[in-house]
């Protein structure tokens, strides 16, 4: 099984550079201004009809990581009404008071999933203790990823934290999804630690730019990369 390249898509705009650029799936969000909300029932549909590829879709209702009765309500019902809207699989993740997983709020909205797959998304980066929290979240169910950059600054801060912890966990290595930040010399790193799974979003848009639609060409580089280095790996 090749390794998995998510791309960013903000709507139908992006499908052409990330189709031809060869990703394997998209992550669909809204407003990226606060790190990715939940996008519109229409971009979900417009996206479906544009493409085959799996949406992975935001939960996300506030530029936090917590979340309140009401929010969590509204969360509920707009996971049905993306799932019938198109969406393969969704992104989300809550943490409570103290920085710490919560683990009642997030399964609250997994079980609201019908059985699709989902992400649990950079929260966890957020937390005070990683090391408990990469005991819970793996776990979790019908989770099949974690993404991750090893820390909140991003991955060029926290690329040591995720070779260790891919190389020390099989479990986690399994979910590890690295992205927020990813540059180019990251990636053999990551793939000689066992990570299979890598997001990318502005570096797939000339300039970096997230008024840019998603360039095949930039995609490509990104899919040839990420299939040698784990190549090389094995």
């Amino acid at each position: 099984m090749r390794p998995l390249l998510e791309v960013i898509a903000l709507g139908p705009g992006d499908v052409p550079g990330a189709v031809h650029g060869g990703a394997d799936r998209l992550e669909v969000v809204a407003d990226m201004d606060s790190d990715g909300l939940t996008p519109s029932l229409e971009t979900v549909r417009d996206l479906k009809r544009a493409c085959d590829l799996p949406l992975r879709v935001m939960l996300r209702a506030n530029d936090g990581f917590s979340t309140s009765g009401s929010e969590l309500a509204r969360l509920r019902i707009a996971a049905h009404q993306l799932a019938n809207a198109g969406a393969d699989g969704f992104v989300l993740g809550f943490l409570g008071l103290n920085a710490e997983i919560d683990v009642e709020a997030t399964l609250a909205l997994a079980d609201e999933l019908d059985g699709r797959p989902w992400t649990f998304h950079r929260a966890i980066d957020h937390c005070l203790d990683l090391d408990e929290a990469w005991e819970v979240v793996p776990g979790l169910p019908g989770l099949d990823a974690v993404l991750t950059a090893g820390s909140a600054r991003g991955v060029g801060s926290g690329l040591d934290e995720l070779c260790t912890r891919a190389t020390g966990s099989h479990r986690a290595a399994s979910v590890i999804m690295a992205g927020g930040g990813l540059e180019p010399d990251h990636v053999p790193w990551l793939a000689r630690a066992g990570v299979r799974q890598f997001h990318v979003g502005s570096r797939v848009r000339p300039g970096g730019s997230w008024k840019a639609y998603v360039d095949a060409a930039l995609v490509r580089s990104w899919r040839i990369l990420v299939d040698d280095a784990v190549a090389a790996a094995l």
